[in-house]
């Protein structure tokens, strides 16, 4: 299997992709320090030293973001970015929110 930073995010529609407990369970162990809420979506904080760095980051996730056509919530503040993903198609999770997680762990 490919590693998921390596793939690239296919459209959902409906409850098509939508993950079930047990692929959740698999596919959270695949991208360390990011933390399942509530089974239907997954996040992640990260530090930075000052504003200007966490903002460098935040548009780096953007253009992955916009390369893959799956786009995170993110907030974000002097020295802080949490990032929050889930597939809104299928309200809740699916291998798209992994990849885009796998590869953003890949920018630290």
């Amino acid at each position: 299997m490919a590693s998921l930073s390596q793939k690239k995010c296919a459209p959902c529609h409906s409850q098509e992709g939508k993950f079930n407990q047990n692929q959740i369970k698999d596919y959270i162990e695949l991208v360390p320090d990011w933390s399942l809420i509530d089974n239907h979506h997954i996040q992640r904080s990260y530090k930075f030293k000052n504003f200007a760095d966490a903002l460098t980051f935040v548009n780096k996730i953007g253009v992955i973001a916009e390369q893959e056509g799956h786009h995170p919530d993110i907030e974000f503040g002097w020295g802080k970015v949490k990032i929050i993903l889930w597939t809104h198609s299928v309200n809740g999770l699916s291998e798209n929110d992994f990849i885009l997680a796998a590869k953003f762990n890949e920018l630290n």
